[in-house]
Parts: C-alpha cells; structure tokens; sequence
C-alpha cells in the first residue's frame, strides 16, 4: 500500500491538478458528456488491433439515438508504453480524470495494481486483454473480465495433451504475471488428465536472444518434447526462430502454442513467408467468435476505420469493440435510474491532503456499486457472441478454435469449449444439445506436425545430455541363469539382462544405458531396498528379477511383466510304492459308504415302485431280497436285466443311471490319474499344510516372500529360515532344517533342474505375481518397453529367450504333481447329485402310497358293504386286527387283481340293490 501511495504521489508531482472538469451532470437526469477511459500499448499487436475498435465502437455508440440518447462518451486513452511502471502511472493519471469506467487494460500486470485502485474508487475495470486467471472476482470486485480467461485456455491445452496420448509437457513462458499464473493453471489441468509439467522455462520479459538460445538448449536436452509456448505475441516468435536454428522443428517435436500466436497472425492478410517456414506443424489456440452479419459489417466495416495500422482485426478488436457497447448498455440503463453522477473525495485522501499531498483529483464514483450490478447483469449479443457473466464475472461459453499451422495459412482442426470438450463441430451448435464429455465424443481433424509428417509424435525422446540410463541390476549369488555378472562388455549376462536388451532394440530410438550391479555379492540384495533407491532417483531403473508387489507400484513404475511368478511351496518327496487297494483311492471312505448306501436305497425304492405292477419283483421273500441287491449293483454297469413298467419306477431309475454314469467317468478318471500320473508323495500338501504345523519354513533370502509369509499369512518369524544358495536348500531340505522352502516359481523349477527333480513343488501357487523392469514414477520409457515386450512375447522371441535360460533340463511334469491323497473325491463334490436322487426318491414313494392308500380305502369300502348284512353285533378289536392284515395282504397283492376285485364288487352291490327295490313291487 505504501508503494501504491508512493505511486500516487509521483503521479502527482509530474502532471499535476487535473481538476473535476470531466463529467456535468447540469442537473438533468442525463450528463451530455460522460468520461471513459481506455488503457493498452499503442505499438502492440493487441493494441494496433484494439485501438481503431475502441475508436469505432464509441463512435458507433455516439451516432447511435437508441441508446445513451443525447448523452455522449468522451474517450481517453492512455498510452501504457508496455511498461508495468508506466503503464501504472497512466491507469493513476486516467483515475484523475473523473471516469465513469475503464476499457482495458491488455496487461495483466497493470491490472494487478489498477484493480486495487478501482476497487478504492468504485471505478469498474472492463478488460479486453487481461487473461490472467489469478484476477478473480472475490479479489478484485471491481475488474470485469470482458474475454476468456485464460484459466479456460489452459484446461483446453491440458484436453489436447490428453487427446493426443502425452505424460509429459515442458511451459516455455515469459516470467510475469500473465505467464507465471496461466502456467500454474495448466498444471492443475494436466494433473486431473494424469499428466505433467516435467520443466518450467521462463525467461524474463523482453530478455536478449542470447537468454533464448540458452533457454531452449536447456530444454533440448529433456525428455520431453512437447512445448508449450505461453508468452506475448510481439517476441513470441523469437521462441519459434530460435527454435528453428536449433533444429527443433523436425520431426518427434510438438509445439503448442496459446492464442498470442493467432492474434500476431491474424493481424495480416497472409503469413509472411520467412514467418510461416518458422511455425510449420505449430498447434495453436484462438478465441472461437462465431460468425454472424454483426462480425460481418464489422469486418467490411474495418477497411474505412481510420487510425488502422494493420489489415485485419484479431480477435482482441472484437472483444474491446463489445467492451464499450457492454459499458454503454449499461449506462443508458444507470441512468434511466438515477438523477445526476457524481463523484466524492474519499475521507483517507482528504486527510492525506493535509499533509501537503494534493489527491483531490482521484474521486470515488458515487453510482459505481450500481453501474458494477448492472455491468454483470446485461445479456445482449455482440461481435463476440453472446455477452453474459457468470456468478464469478466470466463470459460463459469459452470457447477456441484449435488452429495447425501448415504452407502459408491455419488450419482448423476443430474447437474445443467448456461444455462439451474437443469437437470438430462449432461449440453454437452444441449448446442446444446436453453436455457430453465422454471420449468417444473428443475427436479432432488429424494435424500435420513438424516435418511434414501425420503420424502423431511420441512426445519424449530419451534424454540427450550425454548421461546413459543408470540401471541397477540384483548382484545375485545364486540362480545365476536369471542375473549375473559377467566380464563381457555389458558388465553383466542372465535371462532378464536378454529380455531387457530385446526390448530396448525395438524401441525407435536409441537408449544409452550402464548396468550397474547392486549389492555386495556376498548374499542377495533386499529388492525393497532396490525399489525405493529407484523411487529416490539413485538409479533410474532396476533390471532383473524384480516381483511386481502392490506396496512396490505405489512408489515406481512398472513394465509389462515378461514372465509369470508367484510363490509355491517346495517340499521333499518320496515315491509311491503300489498297491493292492490302490483302487479303493479315488473316494474317500465318506463317498464309498454313501454311493453303497445309495445303491441299496435305490434298489430298494424301484421295487417297492415295481412290486404290485411288475411280475419280475415279485416271488418268495428269499426272491426278491436277491432281487433287490442284483437291481441295486447291476446299475453300476447299466446290466440290470428286470425291467421297470411303472413311471414312477422308471423316473427314479433315470435319475440314478444318471449319477452312476457321473459317479463312473470321475471314479475311472481320478483311478488313471492315481496308477500312471501320480508318482511322488509328501506329508506337505502346500501352503495351508506349512500353516497348520510348526515346523520351520525356508525362504529365499531377500525375496519378498519373507514379509509376505510374517505379514500377510501370520506365521511367526521364528520359524523362518533364511537361505543364500541352492546347496543351502538342499542341505535344509534333505537334512530336516525344514519341512519345506517357499520360493518363487521361477527360481523353484531352476532348483528342481539341478538337483534332478529329488524334491517338488506341492500343491499350487498361492499367489499371482510376475517380474518387471522398475521406473521412476510417470517415466514413458516403462510404457514403450512394455509395448515391446508384449511384442517379444507375439513374435516367440520372450519364449525362445525363456528355453535358453530356464527351461533347460526342466522336470517332467508328472514328477512335480500334488501328493496322491490331494486328488481323492469327497463326498463335497457330488453332494448335490445323491441329494436330487434323494427328493425324487421320497417324492416317488409319497406318490405311491397315496395311491396305495386311496385303492385300500376303496376295496375296504366294497367289502365293510357286504359283511353289514351279515355281522349281527361288531366287534371292533378284532375287526381293527383284520383290517391290518388285510392291509399287509392287500398291499402284497398285484394291483391288478385289486382293481378287478374292487369292480366285481362294485357290480355286485349294484345288482342286489336292483332285487331289493324290486321286491315290494311284485
């Protein structure tokens, strides 16, 4: 603040006593004149666009009777001379002279500093010019935004970078306001869209060539090779110059540059040739004003314009042309409600005029509050388009035109907008339509890049500054067919070393490289440890045997796994002696006793179903008892010879031949598995066996096995052994160290090889992993060598690499199976079938004696009818006694001769009530 009055000060020294002498009101209800004021740099590519605009715009209005009616705008410009100094005593100077609000200005800078003294004077601020996001409403209420804000322009640049498929960006900016800030706001957008600003180059505004050169040498040397170019449009083509006699606008290189470039060539009717060869492939940004008869007669309008410098307008003419109608608009409806303007000194400044600082020029407008309401209330359409302020005062609907440079013209690709993102279709059209970011909606015309060349650049070279890639690489003692140091002039040999170097000779462009061995050699080096120095920038990649774990993807970058791990359980095993009951192995005790258990119910079901209807169920109890054990097992080999005539018998039937022929495939598969597979066994099943007992457990040393066994699967540290070398797993193993070692899968089958399958790998992998070469976080190498690993592994080179290294002298597979006992079949597993068969037995049984039931009820009905006539007294004892052996007789005898039996009678009763009716009549 002690600046800002400083300022005020030497304003005043210099020019003096302006006076009041700007705005009268004469009492009317309107002024004839009002002041306005209008800030930029004359000799600039903004401001020789801007100024004829202005100039037309006020004029416009004045020779317009529909608005303002007899009131007219007195504009006065100031010169800010493209100085942030000069610049700020202009604005000062322009304050003094009683204006009602200011156009402009283009820097953002002096906009900084104005807006604290408008905000004083209630003096509204309407910027044609001034992008920086960082002028915000709730700071600045004062400052009124009458373009896009550049916040909007960087979220556009990040939407490009996202489309096209780039991880990293280098900003080239010019280190001011207006630069720093709208750099800061494309990398808060590129964050969102998973990208980066990998360098931030700035270099000071109206810095000598030299700075340039050195500048853009130093970003040459960087991975990247998208540019982002943010600067002013008078030496932005300095960049650009220098660029091209560095060599950097060839081919692999992207330049971006935001809408200064456009507004410099949109000034002239044509790109001048020497300027056009320096901006080939260049993508750039320009506000999207969509065409209309306003824009038009503006643009027929802009040959007669006097006080023109260049040929044509670019899009700044337009928006300080609908700046002053904006304003205007305003007032004409500021002063429909009040009687006169007026202006008062500020109390602070009159107390500062005591002490001999004359300050009565800078007055606060009294109907400035009320013309700011209005200001950001009004909707009309202007050359722009549509002129409406959202709640934190910026033009709704921002928009660009995404424009590629290429001969002696633009191109546009498309447009992008903040309600529907990258489109080849004008934003107008659009808007009418729902919001739709979605990705299959982003499309853009394909662009030419530098070169002359379609084909969308990588976006990242390997760095050349000289310094090769440092790659760590495990000092292994044991396994050495994976890693190893070797005196070639690699340094180092193994499968993983072949693989890498593969990949890197796909890549389309050279990788320097060193390998450089990690640990001391004495024993395996900690991989956690290997990852993190990676993560700490030590090496910038790890090569080698490195497990893919979710703790280590949190802090590097992986590549595409070149080989599948996972940790199994190695144990010592015997083999299997033969046996005469081998052919009881395939069920369990539980199954054997429920499959005879269900035979015999079945049996014992079909002829309870078939006895009263089929001829072959029935005969002595010896008979049919043999009967039913013959029925019962035949069906184990379809051989029964009775054959079933009821449908309930036949229901069940299916259904049983249906299980056996189940029951029978699995028995016959799991015998062959058992008498010609399964040749080892072991009193170690796998991982759920090692933890049940106490015994201790082998683990590579400096694997990742060790953690996760103590801290995913809770087993006790104490039982851990850690072991170096191969010839400590055997002597661990053979000698009862412990009862079996946990390794990884790979490393598990080079130690079968050596020592010729003596021990095996039981029971399965119980976790899913694979080996993958480590980056720094965001680092685009991880990405392409993982496109070429997948295409090693299409083409047979990563298998034919993986024999050469780890399948030689390979165990056969039927020496590392799963314990014999692993394979028996429980009753868990054929549960479901035995219960089916089980409801459709009880179901058939229910059925049939409900039938038995109601032909009993019925014959028993018949013959009560005729004993009736007989019995003179009952005797219900012996009568309850009867009709139970009369029930065991009836349901013995064949349901035939019961049906006839129960017609006869039903014959004869009708006959004999027939005689006795008949009698009295005769």
């Amino acid at each position: 603040m002690k600046i800002l009055v400083f300022l005020i000060s030497f304003m005043w020294v210099i020019f003096g006593d302006f006076g009041a002498n700007g705005n009268s009101s004469g009492g009317s209800n309107r002024p004839k004149n009002v002041n306005i004021g209008a800030l930029f740099t004359y000799n600039s590519v903004i401001g020789r666009s801007a100024m004829p605009a202005i100039l037309a715009a006020v004029e416009d209005v004045n020779s317009d009777t529909t608005i303002l009616k007899n009131t007219k705008l007195n504009l006065i410009m100031q010169d800010t001379n493209c100085s942030g100094f000069v610049g700020t005593i202009e604005a000062l100077q322009l304050m003094g002279r009683e204006v009602v609000a200011a156009i402009g200005p283009q820097s953002s800078g002096i906009a900084h500093v104005i807006s604290h003294v408008v905000n004083e004077l209630h003096v509204p601020l309407l910027s044609f010019g001034a992008t920086d996001p960082t002028l915000s409403s709730l700071q600045f209420p004062y400052f009124l935004r009458t373009t896009t804000s550049d916040y909007f322009q960087m979220y556009a640049i990040a939407d490009l970078v996202s489309y096209f498929g780039w991880r990293e960006v280098v900003a080239i900016f010019v280190d001011d306001d207006y630069g720093r800030n709208g750099i800061s706001i494309l990398g808060d957008a590129l964050a969102k869209k998973r990208a980066k600003i990998s360098y931030k180059a700035a270099f000071t505004p109206g810095g000598h060539e030299s700075d340039i050169v050195n500048l853009l040498v130093e970003v040459n040397l960087l991975e990247s090779r998208v540019f982002i170019v943010h600067v002013n449009p008078d030496s932005g083509l300095n960049i650009f110059s220098t660029a091209k006699r560095l060599g950097m606008m060839s081919a692999s290189y992207v330049w971006i540059a935001t809408d200064w470039l456009p507004s410099l060539l949109d000034s002239s009717y044509m790109i001048e040739p020497n300027t056009a060869d320096l901006i080939q492939g260049v993508i750039a940004l320009r506000h999207h004003t969509p065409d209309s008869d306003l824009k038009t007669r503006f643009s027929s309008k802009w040959e007669s314009l006097k006080n023109k410098e260049i040929v044509k307008f670019n899009s700044y003419a337009l928006y300080a042309y609908d700046s002053v109608w904006l304003l205007a608009r305003a007032l004409d409806v500021l002063f429909n409600s009040i009687d006169a303007i007026t202006f008062s000194v500020d109390p602070r400044l009159r107390d500062m005029n005591n002490s001999d600082l004359h300050l009565q020029s800078l007055r606060i407008f009294d109907q400035g509050p009320k013309l700011l309401r209005i200001l950001t209330s009004t909707n009309f359409t202007g050359l722009t388009g549509q002129i409406q302020f959202d709640s934190e005062k910026n033009l709704i609907h921002p928009a660009y035109d995404i424009l590629n440079i290429g001969g002696s013209g633009s191109r546009r690709l498309g447009y992008w907008s903040n309600y529907s993102g990258l489109s080849i279709v004008p934003p107008d059209t659009l808007y009418i339509k729902p919001p739709n970011r979605s990705a299959s909606t982003q499309n853009l015309y394909s662009p030419l890049w530098p070169g002359e060349t379609t084909k969308i650049p990588k976006g990242w070279v390997f760095p050349n500054n000289g310094k090769p890639l440092r790659i760590a690489v495990p000092y292994r003692v044991n396994f050495l067919d994976v890693v190893t140091k070797d005196k070639g002039p690699l340094g180092v040999k193994g499968y993983c070393i072949d693989v890498f170097e593969a990949a890197v000779a796909l890549l389309p462009y050279a990788v320097l490289h060193q390998y450089i061995l990690y640990g001391d050699g004495q024993r395996p080096p900690s991989y956690n440890n290997l990852v993190s120095d990676v993560a700490e920038n030590k090496y910038d990649a790890a090569v080698g045997d490195v497990t893919i774990t979710t703790s280590r993807t949190r802090i590097v970058d992986f590549t595409q796994p070149f080989v599948d791990s996972g940790l199994v359980v190695v144990a010592p095993v015997k083999e299997t002696k033969s046996s005469p009951w081998a052919f009881l192995k395939p069920f369990t005790w539980q199954m054997w006793g429920v499959t005879g258990i269900c035979f015999l119910l079945v049996g014992a079901v079909v002829w309870i179903l078939e006895h009263r209807t089929n001829t072959e169920f029935r005969g002595s109890p010896r008979q049919q008892l043999i009967t039913i054990f013959w029925f019962s097992f035949s069906t184990m080999f379809f051989k029964h010879r009775e054959k079933t005539v009821s449908a309930l018998g036949c229901l069940v039937l299916l259904l049983w031949l249906f299980v056996v022929l189940i029951i029978k495939s699995n028995y016959t598969a799991s015998l062959t598995s058992i008498l010609t597979v399964q040749q080892l066994t072991s009193r170690i099943q796998g991982i759920d066996t090692l933890i049940s007992i106490s015994d201790p457990i082998g683990v590579q040393d400096g694997s990742f096995g060790y953690n996760y066994l103590r801290d995913e699967l809770g087993i006790a540290e104490s039982r851990l052994r850690a072991l170096k070398t191969q010839d400590e797993y055997v002597n661990a193993l053979q000698g009862g160290g412990v009862a079996a070692i946990v390794s990884e899968l790979p490393y598990a089958k080079l130690f079968l090889a050596r020592t010729k399958c003596q021990f095996s790998i039981v029971g399965r992998a119980f976790t899913k992993s694979g080996w993958g070469f480590a980056f720094q976080r965001d680092s685009p190498l991880a990405i392409d060598l993982s496109t070429s690993i997948l295409q090693l592994s299409e083409n047979g080179e990563l298998q034919r690499i993986y024999d050469k290294w780890l399948n030689q002298n390979a165990c056969s597979k039927s020496n590392q199976t799963s314990p014999v006992f692993a394979s028996r079949l429980s009753l868990s597993s054929f549960w479901g079938l035995f219960l089916i068969c089980s409801v459709a037995c009880s179901l058939a049984l229910t059925v049939f004696f409900c039938r038995v039931c109601w032909l009993y009820s019925r014959y028993n009905a018949e013959v009560d009818e005729g004993d009736i006539e007989h019995a003179e007294t009952p005797r219900p004892s012996k009568r309850s006694l009867r009709a139970t052996k009369n029930f065991k007789v009836f349901v013995d005898k064949k349901e035939d001769e019961i049906i006839e039996k129960i017609r006869s009678k039903s014959g004869d009763s009708k006959m004999q009530h027939y005689q006795v009716s008949d009698g009295p009549s005769s």
